[in-house]
């Protein structure tokens, strides 16, 4: 697999399922644009890649300029057209955006959470992969294989439950999935596939720097792991133009949680 000609943006690559996917694109070689609410946690991801890159006898002037860190507050509109416009200035297309970023809202009912949290979670979750889509289609238009990745959530199939989430977490995944499906309809003449992933709770939270990362077990009756939906993704986008896959759905090992 080789993805050195792929610009790739990622947002929430600051920390777990983002940045593992940030760096297993990375040692495919895309260029990537990760961005996270705070720039310090984009910049570490950066640094890490960089750093890695180094100990693998990279070239490091060329490692420099194929990873970009940005600030991106997905519930703050303002914060996305500036982070859209920054990409822009840095590249003349994208090739592949990856909508990751969303908040997770746990709570045992509807009176449990604040409004705040309600609004933060709808506004990152459902309309900030909204507007990070309409703020980057210039850029994906440009390109002569644009795909959107969302990686939406069981939470966002119809008639779907889970255990903890809380119901603002069900609207924002059940409004990406119809952004999303809306979407695939409105740019597949155009050449843009849109790709959904609606696992369930996967491990997602291993170090993709540490042994552990490649001793994750695998088995038919261990938990999705993280690795296995990022494989996901990568033969969705690698495969020829006329292959369009539209989502994957995952079975659960624990129908209670699903």
């Amino acid at each position: 697999m080789n993805l050195t000609d792929r610009r790739v943006v990622i947002t929430g690559a600051g920390r777990d399922f983002g940045r593992a996917l940030a760096h297993h694109f990375a040692a495919l070689g895309a260029e990537l644009f990760l961005a996270a609410r705070s720039l310090e946690a984009a910049e570490r991801t950066r640094d890490e890649i960089r750093d890695r890159d180094r100990d693998r006898g990279g070239d490091r002037d060329r490692d420099r300029d194929r990873v970009h860190a940005f600030a991106c507050d997905l519930a703050d509109p303002a914060s996305i057209r500036a982070f859209a416009a920054a990409v822009g200035r840095r590249t003349d297309r994208v090739d592949v955006l990856v909508n990751n970023g969303a908040r997770w809202l746990a709570g045992p009912d509807l009176l449990s959470v604040s409004d705040e949290d309600v609004a933060d979670t709808l506004a990152s979750g459902s309309t900030g992969t909204i507007l990070v889509t309409k703020n980057l289609l210039p850029l994906l238009l440009a390109s002569d294989r644009p795909d959107v990745v969302t990686m939406v959530s069981v939470c966002g199939v119809p008639g779907a439950s889970h255990p903890v989430a809380h119901e603002a977490y069900f609207a924002a995944k059940h409004g990406q999935r119809g952004f999303t499906e809306a979407l695939s309809r409105r740019l597949r003449p155009q050449g843009v596939r849109v790709i959904s992933l609606f696992p369930p709770d996967f491990d997602s939270g291993r170090d993709p720097l540490s042994p552990e990362w490649d001793a994750t077990p695998r088995g038919a009756q261990d938990p999705l792991a993280a690795q296995s939906v990022i494989d996901c993704i990568t033969f969705a986008i690698q495969q020829p133009r006329d292959c369009y896959i539209n989502a994957f759905h995952f079975e659960s090992l624990h129908p209670s949680a699903s």
